[in-house]
């Protein structure tokens, strides 16, 4: 197993890896719209916030060989369930006509009060 590192999305804030590249897969730590520089929430609502966490969770892929296109899982967790429509149309226009299997999930709270925090499998390049 490889630890996947970039500055290009925030650092971990516990004791885990941005991702994992395990043989031909990558695994991703859950990404919340943390900005790399600051690792603050960005200013903003779901929009805001999955737009963030989505180029976080492109750049992880990147740096371990990977990329959107080549996910073939993501889960995403929600604070509100409301705000699943507009994640969606985000979520949409990152991904394309690629359509990974995908989970949402409401929970109770997110780190950082998040909005909203995705994770992803993918294969490598």
């Amino acid at each position: 197993m490889d630890i996947v590192s970039t500055e290009q999305a925030p650092r971990a804030i516990g004791p885990y890896s941005q991702g994992i590249v395990a043989g031909n897969y990558v695994f991703t730590a859950g990404q919340v719209g943390l900005d790399p520089a600051t690792t603050e929430l960005v200013a903003g609502g779901i929009v805001e916030q999955t737009e963030r966490v989505l180029k976080n969770l492109a750049a992880v892929l990147e740096s371990a060989g990977s990329g959107l296109q080549q996910v073939v899982k993501t889960t995403v967790f929600l604070s509100d369930m409301g705000d699943f429509a507009k994640m969606n149309e985000v979520y949409q226009r990152h991904f394309g006509a690629h359509k990974p299997a995908r989970s949402t999930v409401a929970v109770k709270q997110l780190p950082k009060s998040a909005l909203v925090e995705i994770e992803a499998v993918a294969l490598k390049r």
